[in-house]
């Protein structure tokens, strides 16, 4: 179970990057591009961490990704990805709790605290709009 709950995550963090970086085009505010890139970056690291974990647990890297889905509303994107981050805040504590190797411990607590923090700067965003 918590090798195809990395294995969604690692989906999750590929797609919620493309996302982000589609979003950062949708606005001119250097306030809110810099909470965007702060993010896209972000899940760029969760992605990568997620991937080497993966490898040690499976000794393969996920592959086959799917067409991201990209941003084309600011507002009703924004609505979605504060839900988004903290769904995947819950399912990375619930993660947390059966980690099946010790090294799986700090990639998952960085990421739940990041997903976090990302719905906080995107209800901001929200919030000034």
């Amino acid at each position: 179970m918590f090798n195809e709950q990395l294995r969604q995550a690692i989906l999750n963090e590929y797609q919620d990057y493309h996302f982000y970086r589609s979003m950062y085009k949708l606005t001119d505010d250097p306030y809110f591009q810099g909470f965007i890139e702060h993010i896209y970056e972000d899940e760029k690291s969760h992605y990568e961490m997620f991937q080497q974990l993966y490898y040690m647990l499976t000794g393969t890297f996920v592959q086959s990704f799917p067409e991201p889905i990209l941003c084309t509303d600011l507002k009703e994107c924004l609505k979605d990805a504060i839900r988004n981050e903290l769904e995947s805040a819950e399912l990375y504590k619930d993660m947390v709790l059966q980690i099946p190797i010790q090294q799986a411990y700090a990639p998952l607590f960085v990421a739940m605290h990041d997903e976090t923090e990302h719905a906080i700067r995107l209800t901001t965003i929200l919030h000034l709009l």
